[in-house]
């Protein structure tokens, strides 16, 4: 924010414009890069139908994605999320197949997946351990727990149509879950930008010790944002099985690594106190663009994963490479 600031006025304002929004730009650029790749390697790429069914596979990982970027912008990172997705969907088939209306159902997973983050959150925040340790753990013992519940079998989801209407509905052609996704990233966009709460998630990450000492409840602040994180897994679990028509413990297997790497390719800072949700949107829209590209090519979709790694090591080179020339700047200035 403050080499903002600084080199504001020195330069032409569309000069300033490009620098303040260099990152937003770049992502968008590279989003459309892979969108004319794809649309001359396959005529498929650019049908309506498969436009929609980018949307919705998109969906899951916006919404995670989102609630990540305030993690992240804390200094944090939850690398559960893919667990939780999976406990979530588990959960949520076994209590549908007891017979429990799934109105209660979506109300339960989603106080569940709040109490999780919230767990999570005070651990990181209260308790001083590093959060890759605590969400490290949170992954192991959340899959696990998802295994235990279900042996390891799906669980099928039979004769819920309102549920399933969550997955597999469209609203003016649109789907459900590209709407959910779009109404929760420009919450967090809102929130984020012209609210108190989004200021303190900035400030906290910029400097949580300076944070503290002006009044602002920093451990608060750090906890509620892995509360965010879990109540986002468990609306993606929802709408997973939703759309599935039933609950896994394999579910979301390296979901965290897609959502991550969306966070940081979107410019959100590693180090906290900078991001912007819209470069989220676009780095969600890019990996799932990139997944659907290579599947339509009849690439192997494991190679999707190796794809994915290396956008996030090139994304967090980047990151850190911009973070220590500002770095540098500020000192000389």
């Amino acid at each position: 924010m403050s080499v903002a600031y600084t080199e504001r006025g020195q330069g032409s304002p569309i000069a300033d414009f490009l620098t303040e929004h260099a990152q937003t730009l770049s992502i968008a650029a590279f989003f459309a890069l892979c969108v004319i790749f794809f649309s001359l390697s396959t005529e498929v790429f650019l049908t309506s139908g498969n436009l929609l069914n980018i949307l919705r596979q998109a969906a899951p990982i916006l919404i995670v994605a989102t609630a990540m970027t305030f993690v992240i912008l804390t200094a944090g990172i939850d690398l559960s999320v893919g667990s939780q997705v999976a406990l979530i969907n588990a959960a949520a088939a076994l209590t549908l197949a007891m017979g429990i209306p799934w109105p209660l159902v979506v109300l339960a997973m989603l106080a569940l997946g709040a109490m999780i983050g919230l767990a999570q959150g005070w651990f990181v925040a209260y308790q001083g351990i590093p959060a890759f340790i605590v969400t490290l753990a949170g992954l192991s013992i959340l899959r696990g727990t998802a295994l235990y519940m279900t042996k390891g079998y799906s669980i099928p989801i039979v004769d819920v149509p309102g549920f399933f209407y969550l997955g597999r509905g469209t609203i003016v052609g649109i789907p459900v879950p590209a709407i959910v996704a779009l109404v929760i990233a420009g919450i967090g966009g809102f929130v984020l930008s012209r609210q108190i709460y989004g200021r303190r998630v900035i400030a906290v990450g910029s400097n949580p010790e300076a944070a503290r000492r002006v009044g602002m409840p920093a451990r608060g602040t750090i906890a509620s944002v892995y509360m965010l994180t879990g109540i986002a897994s468990a609306i993606a679990g929802l709408l997973i099985a939703a759309r599935l028509g039933s609950g896994s413990s394999n579910a979301a297997v390296g979901f965290e690594l897609q959502v991550i790497a969306a966070v940081v390719l979107g410019g959100t800072s590693l180090f906290g106190g900078r991001g912007s949700l819209l470069g989220t949107v676009l780095g969600a829209l890019t990996i799932a663009v990139i997944g659907n590209g290579l599947i339509l090519m009849h690439i192997s979709p494991f190679f999707t994963q190796i794809v994915t790694g290396a956008i996030i090591l090139i994304a967090i080179w980047l990151n850190t490479r911009i973070f220590t020339a500002n770095f540098s700047f500020r000192r000389k200035s």
